[in-house]
């Protein structure tokens, strides 16, 4: 009978709401089953159907594999179906084997058991991680692949990350030696959030070196020659791996002779030999050497190097203060900027040496004890004030050329060649101009005409000036600028105490600030051009005081006169003198204007 009437026919005879067991089983699908045959074979069912969720992992048999799917048999009511490919990992795999399976549904649409091998080994992996960080386990893993700041490490079929800093205690240069490498590595750290598991294999090792070192450090003594690999280099030195414990060399202590870095001399990896300089305990702090391990070069430098001898080398190091020359290796001397050049003018010894020069040098002093010595260059030439043609070229009175090298507030000094300096006085520099400092009148680096005034050999001494380059312009003025005689003024200053004219000629003179007022009251003012009086003249000190007032006052002209005065006796003859020559004067005048006034009369007449 077809199913369709089969149900039919069941459901026409039900009641509704109830279902008719009897008629099922007399009619319908297991017909000659008795209820106590149907419970007996409840019981059997339930005995061999387990009850699975879904999420849960369980243990499952292979019973099938064909060339997609491996068919697993979890006990459930059906069988459920495996990609092939989630059995990469099983090589050997074969009928009877038990796995771990994921559920992932108990039935799909079309009622089919869904299982996952991968994921099952996800949960079980992420299981044993937690239980290794808990445990403070040590469990394999697999490299399998190198990623930005370290490696990524398969457990458990979780991808763990391996910072570079926890491969190893050593800085790790290449990653890539450890890619497709099973390592041995202990979990620190796991962020369930972000699915991340952090792994370190350091750790491992620091506990045997933690024995090593207390070994290393129980048994170290100063002057003992240990062996060390380079695990770090920086500017300042190097850091040693001794076997546990790190010690320094510094850059001073890689060579006796002068090295700028030190990968000029040594290599990342390198195994050294080097002796221990000094140790610290407490902090576990070691300093190493590495040149006490070679003789000093000090010890094998030629005996016929005295002082006074000429070595050649090269400059090793430029200072402010001067130069290093190498001769040898570890073999260095001084040579001072004030000796490079006769020159009294200090200057940079880099105008003079640059780093990598080869020079020659002459030894002025040696020590070899201390192990210093100090050079020369300026002895290889003729000092230039021993020269025999010096007196002659610098007589007194000669003209010379020369730089500008230094100013102060007495003076300036000029170079005249290399090694020859002489000095020019502020008070030589202008006779008609007063100059308070020289940087009124030039400035360093300016050729200036000198002439010599004074020459002292013996001390290495030359007076020279400026303004003797011309005649003393004084003996004229004294001519021209008489007392009583009265020339046009332009005041260029002004203070409390007076003003500064300029007057012909480009010289200057003072007035008092009484001397200063107007026919009006008022006073002259700064850029004012007016007429003043000429009250007192001095050729010795190249002073002349002047006054305006006195021109519309004749009480100043006379008060000025008695102020002068230095003595009695002297005034009298002075003022007889001027009385005389004033006197003569007049009667020159009058015979003139006579003169004048008869050839008029007689030219009227006519």
């Amino acid at each position: 009978m077809p199913v369709t009437e089969l149900r039919k026919s069941l459901y026409a005879k039900q009641v509704p709401g109830e279902f008719d067991w009897d008629a099922f089983e007399s009619k319908g699908f297991g017909e000659g089953y008795s209820k106590s045959k149907r419970e007996e074979m409840n019981q059997m069912y339930s005995g061999t159907v387990t009850t699975v969720n879904t999420g849960e992992v369980v243990s499952g048999t292979v019973v099938g594999i064909n060339d997609r799917d491996v068919i697993l048999n979890i006990g459930f009511k059906s069988d459920g179906l495996v990609p092939l490919a989630e059995f990469k990992d099983m090589t050997n795999l074969k009928i009877g084997d038990v796995v771990d399976l994921f559920i992932e549904e108990r039935e799909d649409a079309m009622g089919q058991l869904v299982l996952s091998r991968r994921k099952a080994k996800l949960v079980k992996g992420w299981e044993y991680v937690q239980k290794a960080l808990d445990k403070d386990e040590v469990i394999e893993g697999f490299v399998k692949r190198r990623t930005k700041g370290g490696l990524i490490v398969d457990v458990f079929g979780i991808e763990a990350f391996l910072p570079g800093s926890q491969i190893d205690v050593k800085p790790i240069r290449d990653f890539d030696i450890y890619v497709n490498k099973s390592i041995e590595v202990k979990v620190v750290k796991i962020n369930y959030t972000n699915d991340n598991v952090v792994v370190s294999h350091k750790v491992l090792i620091e506990k045997d070196l933690e024995q090593q070192k207390a070994a290393i450090l129980t048994n170290l003594e100063k002057g003992q020659v240990l062996e060390g690999v380079i695990k770090n280099m920086t500017n300042f030195g190097v850091f040693i791996d001794l076997g546990g414990v790190d010690g320094l060399l510094h850059i001073t202590d890689i060579s006796w002779g002068r090295i700028n870095h030190p990968e000029e001399v040594l290599k990342l990896d390198q195994t050294v030999k080097v002796v221990v300089l000094d140790f610290d305990g407490d902090k576990k702090r070691i300093s190493l050497g590495m040149k006490q391990l070679t003789p000093h070069p000090w010890d094998s430098l030629p005996a016929d190097i005295q002082v006074g001898s000429k070595v050649k080398g090269k400059i090793v190091n430029v200072a402010d203060y001067g130069a290093f020359l190498e001769l040898q290796s570890g073999v260095e001397g001084l040579i001072h900027v004030s000796e490079m050049s006769w020159s009294q003018h200090l200057r940079n010894p880099q105008d003079f040496l640059k780093v990598g020069d080869e020079v020659e040098a002459v030894v002025l002093t040696l020590d070899r004890e201390e192990r210093k010595m100090s050079l020369g260059i300026k002895q290889l030439t003729e000092d230039p004030w021993t020269r025999q043609d010096v007196l002659s070229k610098y007589a007194v009175g000669t003209k010379h050329k020369g730089i500008v090298r230094n100013l102060t507030n007495f003076g300036l000094f000029i170079e005249l060649e290399e090694g020859i300096d002489g000095l020019v006085h502020v008070s030589d520099l202008s006779w008609t101009k007063k100059i308070k400092h020289p940087s009124e009148f030039v400035k360093v680096g300016d050729t200036m005409e000198v002439q010599v005034l004074e020459l002292d050999a013996a001390n290495r001494r030359l007076a020279l000036s400026h303004k003797h380059l011309e005649e003393n312009p004084w003996d004229t003025f004294e001519g021209v600028f008489t007392v009583g005689s009265v020339h046009k003024g332009t005041i260029i200053s002004k203070n409390d105490k007076g003003a500064v004219l300029e007057l012909p000629y480009g010289i200057e003179g003072f007035v008092s600030a009484k001397n200063l007022a107007k026919e009006d009251n008022s006073r002259a003012e700064v850029g004012d051009s007016l007429d003043f009086k000429v009250l007192e003249f001095s050729k010795d000190d190249r002073r002349i005081v002047l006054s305006h007032k006195a021109m519309w006052s004749v009480e100043e002209e006379v008060a000025a006169a008695k102020k002068k005065a230095p003595s009695k006796g002297k005034t009298i003859q002075n003022i007889n003198q001027q009385t005389e020559k004033s006197t003569l004067g007049d009667l020159e005048a009058l015979s003139a204007l006579k003169e004048k006034m008869s050839g008029g009369g007689e030219s009227k007449a006519e």
